[in-house]
C-alpha cells in the first residue's frame, strides 16, 4: 500500500498545511469550498493561548458524507443509555431503539444481585404504519404499563424519534398521565432525530430533561469528606470502573457519575457533592452550569485519559479541596501507580515514536486521546470533533463572541435560580482567588487547539472524501475516528482503532488504562498484516461485464 502512495503524493514532511487545505477543497464547488474552508484551519497558538476562529455546530452541507450521528442518539444513546435502572423507551421504529441499544459498549456493576440493571435490555415502541397514521399516543401508553408490570423500575424515561415529532405525539402529556397512575417517576425528552445539526443538540436536551426531572429528589447527605461529581464519563469498554478505584484509594467520595456505571438514584443525590468534574465538555457542561447555580456546586474541567492528564487532574482535585492529607495521599497513589505505567510507556516508545495518527472523535475524545499519543511519542497530523461547538476548539473564553442561529434556538434554555433552600456555597471568593493564583481555574477550559501544535490541520465535521484525501496525504500509522469510518480506512490499508466505543479492549482510562492504550496502539502501528492487504481493485484492476440480455 504505501508504494501505491509514494506514487501519488509527496512525503509527509514535505506538505505544507495550506497545501494540504487546498487539495481538499479544489474538489469542492465555490460556494461549498468557500463554508469549508471555515471549518478547516490551520492551527496557530499566540501567546496568550489564543487561536484561529473555527466554525463548528453548523449543518453539514447537503450531499457530504457526515461522520455525525443524530439528536436522538445523544439524548438516548450517549447522555441516558449507560444508566442502569431507568427503563428507556424509544418511541419509534425498532431500527431507532435498537441501533442505540448497547452499541457503546457501556458497562455497569449493580451494587448487589437484587438491583435492577435494564441495560441488557432494548425497550422501543416499535411503531408501525398504523401508528404513524393514527398517533402513537395509545401504544407508547401501553409499552409504559407493560414495562411497569414485568420490571417495576424506579423510573421510565421516554426517547421522541423522528415520526413522532412529524405526527404530533405529545409524549410529556402522556408521560405526565403516567407517572400519577404508576406512581413512579415517568419523564420524556423531545429528541426528535433531526432537531438538531448533530447529536449535541441530544446531549443539551438529556441534560435539561434530567437536571429538570431527576436532580435533587434526595436530599440525603452521604458520608464522607471530599464529595465529588464525575459529568461526562460514559464507562466505555470499563473506564469508569477504574476512575473510580482511583477516587477510592485517594479517599474521595464518588456522589454521581453522568451517566457511566450509574443509577437513578445517584442522580436524585448528586446536587449533594461539593465539586463537580468535566470530562466530555460538550455532552454535559449543560448540566454543571445549572447545577452551580441552583446548588452552588463550583466545576472544573479534568481529564482521565492519559497517565500525566490522570496525575495532573488528581491534583486539581486535591488542590481545590486544600487539604493536606488529601494531598499527600494523591501523590502516594500517583507514586504508587506511575512506575508501571513508565516501564511500558518506555518500551513502546521505542517502536512508536515518530509514528503518525490522525484522530476525528466526538466529545472531547480527539483532545484527550492525544495525551496518551504524546506519552509513546507519535504525531498528530490532524483532529478533529464531529459535534463540537467554538468553545471545545477555542476554549471557552469564546463563549460571548458565539452567536445564536435558529438551530441553537430550537433547543430549550432552561431558566434557572438559586435555590431558596438547598442553595449552599461551596467556596468562598477568597478561595477562588487563592486558588487561581496557584492556575486552578474554576469552570474553565482552553479547548483542543490551544494544546495542538502550530501547523496541525483541524478539522470539524470531516467528511469522507476529506478522510480518504488526508490518508491519502499524510499516510498516517493509525486513524482514530467512528464506527461509520470504520471500514472505509480499513479497506486503505490503515490501522483503525474505534474511540466511540472501543470495538475491543480498554478499559483506557486512568493509569492501567493508559498501559492498555500503549500496548494497543503499539499491537495496531507495528503489525505486518497491513502491508500484505491489497483490495480486490489493486488485484484486479480491469473490471468487465456484459448486458444482461447479451
Amino acid at each position: 500500500m504505501s508504494e501505491v502512495l509514494d506514487t501519488i503524493s509527496p512525503k509527509p514532511s514535505a506538505l505544507q498545511p495550506m497545501t494540504v487545505k487546498k487539495e481538499l477543497l479544489e474538489r469542492y464547488p465555490t460556494k461549498v469550498a468557500r463554508k469549508r474552508a471555515r471549518q478547516i484551519i490551520i492551527n496557530e497558538v499566540g501567546p496568550d493561548c489564543s487561536v484561529p476562529e473555527i466554525q463548528s455546530n453548523v449543518r453539514t452541507i447537503p450531499g457530504i458524507i457526515t461522520q455525525r450521528g443524530c439528536t436522538y442518539a445523544g439524548c438516548k444513546g450517549v447522555v441516558l443509555g449507560p444508566t442502569r435502572d431507568i427503563v428507556n423507551i424509544t418511541h419509534g421504529p425498532i431500527g431507532c431503539g435498537f441501533y442505540s441499544w448497547l452499541t457503546r459498549r457501556n458497562q455497569t456493576k449493580p451494587n448487589g444481585p437484587t438491583d435492577h440493571n435494564f441495560m441488557t435490555y432494548c425497550f422501543s415502541t416499535d411503531m408501525q404504519d398504523e401508528q404513524i397514521i393514527f398517533g402513537g399516543e395509545k401504544k407508547l401508553r401501553q409499552a409504559i404499563q407493560e414495562a411497569y408490570d414485568i420490571l417495576k423500575p424506579k423510573a421510565i424515561a421516554i426517547f421522541s424519534t423522528c415520526p413522532v415529532g412529524l405526527i404530533g405525539d405529545d409524549v410529556h402529556a402522556v408521560a405526565r398521565e403516567m407517572k400519577e397512575k404508576l406512581g413512579i417517576n415517568v419523564f420524556a425528552f423531545s429528541c426528535e432525530g433531526y432537531k438538531g445539526v448533530s447529536q449535541s443538540a441530544g446531549h443539551h436536551i438529556a441534560n435539561n430533561g434530567i437536571f429538570t426531572h431527576v436532580v435533587g429528589l434526595d436530599d440525603t447527605v452521604s458520608e464522607g469528606k471530599f464529595k465529588i461529581n464525575l459529568l461526562g464519563e460514559y464507562n466505555i469498554g470499563g473506564d469508569a470502573f477504574e476512575i473510580e478505584r482511583l477516587f477510592k484509594d485517594c479517599g474521595l467520595t464518588l456522589i454521581s457519575t453522568f451517566s457511566g456505571n450509574s443509577s437513578y438514584d445517584y442522580f436524585t443525590n448528586s446536587h449533594t457533592a461539593d465539586l463537580n468534574l468535566i470530562m466530555c465538555h460538550r455532552s454535559i457542561n449543560y448540566v454543571a452550569e445549572m447545577m452551580e447555580t441552583k446548588f452552588g456546586i463550583p466545576w472544573i474541567k479534568i481529564n482521565f485519559i492519559g497517565a500525566s492528564a490522570t496525575a495532573k487532574s488528581l491534583r486539581k482535585i486535591a488542590a481545590y479541596f486544600e487539604d493536606a492529607e488529601l494531598a499527600a495521599r494523591v501523590e502516594e497513589v500517583i507514586a504508587w501507580e506511575m512506575p508501571a505505567v513508565e516501564e511500558v510507556r518506555a518500551e513502546v516508545k521505542t517502536r512508536c515514536a515518530g509514528k503518525r495518527a490522525m484522530l476525528f472523535v466526538g466529545g472531547s475524545r480527539a483532545h484527550h486521546y492525544q495525551e496518551l499519543f504524546r506519552e509513546i511519542g507519535m504525531e498528530i497530523v490532524s483532529a478533529g470533533y464531529e459535534f463540537a461547538h467554538r468553545d471545545d476548539y477555542e476554549g471557552r473564553r469564546v463563549l460571548p463572541n458565539i452567536k445564536v442561529d435558529a438551530d441553537s434556538r430550537n433547543i430549550e434554555e432552561l431558566h434557572v435560580e438559586p435555590d431558596p433552600n438547598r442553595y449552599k456555597v461551596r467556596i468562598s471568593p477568597e478561595q477562588i482567588d487563592r486558588l487561581e493564583k496557584t492556575g486552578l481555574r474554576l469552570k474553565d477550559y482552553d479547548g483542543m487547539m490551544a494544546e495542538m501544535p502550530n501547523g496541525t490541520l483541524v478539522i470539524d465535521d470531516i467528511s469522507q472524501f476529506e478522510t480518504e484525501k488526508l490518508i491519502e496525504i499524510f499516510r498516517p500509522d493509525i486513524v482514530c475516528a467512528g464506527i461509520k469510518e470504520k471500514y472505509a480506512i480499513q479497506k486503505s490499508g490503515t490501522p483503525m482503532k474505534q474511540l466511540h466505543s472501543y470495538d475491543t479492549g480498554g478499559p483506557y482510562a486512568a493509569f492501567k488504562g493508559a498501559i492498555n492504550f500503549y500496548r494497543e496502539i503499539d499491537r495496531m502501528v507495528n503489525s505486518k498484516v497491513w502491508k500484505y492487504l491489497k483490495a480486490p481493485w489493486q488485484e484486479h484492476p480491469e473490471l468487465a461485464a456484459t448486458y444482461v440480455w447479451e
